[in-house]
């Protein structure tokens, strides 16, 4: 079984095109930066969640760098 998000697995970030992973990506460091700052104030409840989202901001980080070399195909329009 693989940590992070299940909305964001490999399988699923292939369906996505380039902008909406960005925004992916902007709101999973929003998500953990918010995460930080619970935990810097002793509100955590979930410590495990900011080890997800990490993985979550690295694989999304994956994806866009597989496609910039040409291993992996952004989806085409007419999908």
């Amino acid at each position: 079984m693989t940590i992070g998000t299940p909305e964001l697995a490999t399988t699923e970030l292939d369906a996505f095109d380039d902008d909406k992973l960005v925004a992916e990506l902007k709101k999973a460091k929003e998500e953990l930066f918010n995460l930080r700052f619970q935990s810097a104030t002793g509100q955590l409840e979930s410590h495990g969640r900011l080890k997800a989202v990490k993985r979550d901001i690295a694989r999304i980080y994956t994806v866009l760098r597989e496609r910039e070399l040409g291993i992996r195909t952004a989806p085409s329009a007419s999908e």
